[in-house]
């Protein structure tokens, strides 16, 4: 039954993201903004919203193994699992602005993330802790990525022609059913989370960074593996590299201001596994000056992911 309960939310959360981004997406077109602005709000708000309501949804039932969990095995299953998985499909040419940029701010939000839970380490607090000042910050640090990446993007033109936006109230009513569904599905996805960890005798960090990471990391994963398919390479690790920005910048910022989350000392492996994550496909994307992740790369990423999960378990 919990089994039942963890695959029906998780089916309501995506059908709750998709309905959102349409709604709010038409609503934008309306109003004639630009597609760059859509992508980098509502459809990456949209990608990472099952994060985003899961991990609130864990926090406010004060259950942060999950939420931090959730983040970091998200973050890792997305370079190690997923782009791994592109790569074989299909090798993957790396766009400057993602060595330049997105990669290298993924890098340093986990590593600003590594410093902020761990408050006893760094000499700020008895216990490690993420508290709303952490999410502040984080937050912050969203809002100067999103200003950066505007400045540093070329900017669209917008067609009217190119979209014929839904009537308003039918946009509205796509809202409205999108976030329902958000706040339905999460409700669903984190009790059945929460109860097979109980029934199988596991932490809810593990849980957290392996049924409920890959589960939220679906939409991710059917992106870029089609995206591989269609040789879009860009597509493919700029979903992945903007997914982990936004989930430790915006998730995580969002879920430790509505309520703190404590943090585990056997986390830090954790941590240390997403900074590993970063750094290997920063370095990848620079050997032999290829720019590429080839398929033997992506092997190795995805026998690491599988050395991590027989680790976890």
């Amino acid at each position: 039954m919990d089994y039942i309960l963890l695959l029906a939310g998780l089916a309501v959360i995506i059908t709750g993201v998709n309905a959102l981004v349409s709604g709010a997406s038409s609503l934008a077109k309306k109003y004639g903004i630009s597609d760059m602005v859509i992508g980098l709000t509502i459809v990456g708000f949209g990608t990472s919203a099952p994060e985003l309501v899961i991990n609130t949804m864990a926090a406010v039932k004060g259950s942060a193994g999950i939420a931090i969990g959730n983040v970091l095995g998200s973050n890792i299953a997305n370079i190690f699992l997923i782009l791994g998985i592109a790569a074989l499909i299909f090798p993957l040419k790396i766009a400057d602005s993602a060595r330049r940029r997105d990669i290298p701010i993924s890098f340093i939000a986990a590593l600003v993330l590594g410093l902020l839970v761990n408050d006893v380490l760094v000499g700020t607090g008895p216990v490690n802790r993420m508290v709303r000042a952490d999410g502040i910050i984080l937050l912050f640090c969203m809002a100067a990525y999103l200003f950066y990446t505007f400045k540093s993007a070329k900017k669209e033109e917008f067609s009217e022609e190119s979209h014929i936006p839904q009537p308003l109230w039918k946009s509205s009513l796509y809202i409205a059913a999108g976030l329902a569904g958000l706040f339905f599905g999460g409700q669903f996805f984190v009790d059945g989370a929460i109860n097979i960890a109980r029934d199988l005798g596991m932490s809810e960090r593990v849980i957290g960074l392996t049924i409920v990471a890959v589960g939220t990391s679906l939409p991710e994963l059917a992106t870029s593996v089609v995206a591989a398919f269609k040789k879009k390479a860009d597509i493919a690790v700029g979903n992945v590299v903007g997914s982990n920005i936004f989930n430790i910048f915006f998730i995580l910022g969002t879920t430790s201001v509505i309520s703190p989350l404590s943090f585990e000392t056997e986390a830090n492996f954790d941590v240390i596994m997403t900074i590993a994550a970063s750094t290997l496909l920063f370095l990848t994307s620079y050997t032999f000056g290829r720019k590429t992740v080839d398929r033997i790369e992506g092997a190795v990423f995805l026998a690491i992911y599988i050395a991590y999960i027989i680790y976890l378990l």
